[in-house]
């Protein structure tokens, strides 16, 4: 695979790794209860997955689940073993816009997508702690470039639906007092089509998933930016409330981590690469065990 190269990421970008998750006041809900007791009895983890979110999560060619954050959750998974039980993993494929639903209606047990951590998320799910770095960025067409936001003033623009990545689009528009046509697409690749076609003048998303997106083929006068227009972190999405298997799946990715399992899965998806931010991360999700 082809590297990606993304930029470091501000340092105060980092102050939100040092934040611990937040326990939920509220009390959990029937859907929220006892998660790791249902696993223990069916055997079964059901994890959500995206197809679209490459490369972090997404069909592969052979049409199996693949990504940095589905490889995450599978390793997750191994680790859990309720009752020193080895479980089945269940994919299920989730649509952008229904992925925190089917982790509160109980359809997912875990949610393994790029999943960007939001307060008003929190009132719907519970999250790990982080799983990764990373920041809204803009594909656009060679001719009309997109550096800023006062760059998108009567341009054609598409961002895909129900994400941190469109809400974060319209806020800085309003900053800079900003109007542009602003179509909301179900995937990544109806947002690619319209951008190839000329149907679009830019198209917004997380800058490693356009980044892969630009990377899977030629796309002759297709340019991604260097910037980042937001930045987020992102987390695997959980039942609300349930604390103990909240801390179940902490307790693996902290061991991910101590371990140095985590940089063979970066390798893997992203290829060699020395991000001060990641390692960063690592070091700070390496939680003790005591």
């Amino acid at each position: 695979m082809r590297r990606l190269m993304l930029s470091s990421l501000p340092a105060v970008a980092a102050a939100a790794l040092l934040i611990p998750a937040l326990v939920s006041t509220l009390a959990p809900t029937a859907v929220d209860a006892a998660t790791l007791e249902r696993i223990e009895a069916s055997g079964t983890v059901r994890l959500g997955f995206r197809e679209d979110a490459r490369p972090y999560s997404f069909k592969d060619s052979a049409g199996k689940p693949a990504g940095y954050i589905v490889d995450l959750c599978r390793d997750v998974v191994e680790r859990l073993k309720p009752g020193a039980r080895k479980l089945k993993t269940e994919f299920v494929r989730i649509a952008p816009n229904e992925r925190f639903e089917a982790v509160r209606e109980g359809r997912i047990d875990i949610l393994c997508d790029p999943a960007s951590v939001t307060m008003e998320r929190r009132a719907i799910v519970d999250f790990s702690i982080p799983t990764f770095l990373d920041g809204t960025s803009v594909l656009y067409r060679a001719d009309r470039p997109v550096h800023t936001f006062e760059d998108l003033a009567g341009r054609r623009i598409a961002v895909l639906g129900g994400t941190t990545t469109a809400d974060n689009l319209r806020l800085g528009m309003r900053q800079v007092s900003v109007n542009a046509q602003v179509t909301e697409v179900a995937d990544h690749r109806e947002g690619l089509r319209l951008l190839t076609t000329d149907k679009i003048d830019a198209y917004f998303g997380d800058r490693a998933i356009l980044a892969a997106l630009l990377y899977q083929g030629p796309m002759p006068g297709i340019e991604l930016s260097r910037r980042y227009f937001s930045y987020e972190t992102y987390a695997l999405a959980l039942p609300r409330g349930d604390d103990a298997f909240r801390l179940a799946v902490d307790r693996a990715l902290a061991e991910l981590y101590r371990s140095g399992r985590v940089r063979h899965l970066l390798t893997k998806t992203f290829g060699e690469r020395r991000d001060d931010m990641l390692d960063a991360l690592i070091v700070i999700n390496s939680f003790p065990e005591r």
